[in-house]
């Protein structure tokens, strides 16, 4: 359904869409005209929008079908440029707006940046000198007022997801990025990449919050974050699962390079004296990526090891050993 397809196949799709019947008429028209050289270029126009639309149905690959599409557009608005001459100049700049909306802003000026050098080379003859510089000069202005709004609104898109997929208390990643980042590495599959996932959960946090208050039990998450960042590097993820609970993502890490990690983590937090004159620690549970195992079952697996580690009396590590097929 197109509801459930990402937002640049529906831009992409909805573009295309509309292409179809607003030049299939002009091509229509132009062949019992006649005119079949310009018919021609309509009709080759709808009938790559045509296959783009299936594509991208189909395939769902939207970077590729976006620059197929730009390119496109622009070869046939040259094209017309080329056979009708100056009349059909005012195509140009529907066409080189619509390229920052399909593509990136880098990408959609150096192709329009192309397509305008084409079309000075193709108008130096038919127009006056004062008017082509007039044409290229609101193109350029275009182009770059467009190039900023692009640039701008993506940075923004860029912020507000960042925004969206951070816990506003600790800075970690909150549930939605980590359900995001299990769902990215489970669809990649990648075998022979090892991959540890380390739940952890401060013990008996709840004493904490009872006794010092909610206050106090903020700033030792808050510390306990700024720690455990201090200790994970940069490939591996970060994650408040919910409440006191948290979760690694090791990447390129097997079960006993994870098990000597987490271990790292427990005693870090057990010294780090988060809390004064009241100690506290964390217990892990840690397990490997297997191939073909969904998120679900993954984290599950993990999540059996925390109870196992709370089981033996908290502040310990758990490792789960049936990480084979």
């Amino acid at each position: 359904m197109l509801l459930k397809r990402s937002k640049e196949e529906v831009v992409l799709l909805m573009l295309c869409g509309l292409s179809i019947p607003s030049i299939l008429p002009f091509g229509i028209v132009r062949l019992f005209q006649g005119n079949f050289l310009m018919a021609t270029v309509d009709l080759l126009i709808v009938l790559g929008m045509l296959c783009i639309i299936v594509f991208v149905w189909r395939t769902r690959k939207v970077r590729l079908a976006g620059i197929a599409v730009t390119v496109f557009y622009s070869m046939g608005m040259l094209a017309a440029v080329y056979v009708k001459g100056v009349p059909i100049a005012y195509w140009v700049y529907p066409t080189m707006i619509a390229a920052f909306f399909i593509l990136r802003a880098k990408e959609a000026l150096i192709i329009n940046s192309v397509s305008l050098i084409v079309l000075v080379v193709i108008l130096r003859n038919a127009m006056l000198l004062l008017d082509l510089s007039s044409l290229v000069v609101t193109l350029v202005l275009i182009n770059l007022f467009s190039y900023i709004f692009s640039d701008r609104t993506s940075l923004q898109h860029f912020e507000l997801n960042q925004q969206a997929e951070k816990d506003f208390l600790t800075g970690a990643g909150n549930r939605r990025a980590f359900d995001k980042q299990l769902q990215t590495i489970c669809a990649k599959d990648e075998v022979h990449t090892d991959v540890c996932i380390l739940i952890l959960d401060l013990d008996h946090f709840k004493k904490i919050n009872d006794q010092f208050g909610h206050m106090v039990g903020d700033q030792v998450l808050i510390q306990f974050c700024a720690l455990l960042r201090s200790r994970i590097r940069t490939a591996d993820c970060f994650f408040r699962y919910g409440g006191e609970e948290f979760v690694v993502i090791a990447m390129g890490a097997d079960d006993i390079a994870a098990a000597r990690f987490a271990e790292e983590l427990r005693t870090l937090v057990e010294k780090a004296q988060l809390l004064r004159d009241y100690p506290v620690t964390v217990s892990i549970g840690v397990a490997k990526k297997i191939a073909g195992e969904d998120g679900q079952a993954w984290f599950q697996r993990a999540d059996t090891m925390l109870y196992e580690a709370k089981l033996a009396g908290r502040n310990a590590v758990r490792v789960a050993v049936n990480d084979s097929v």
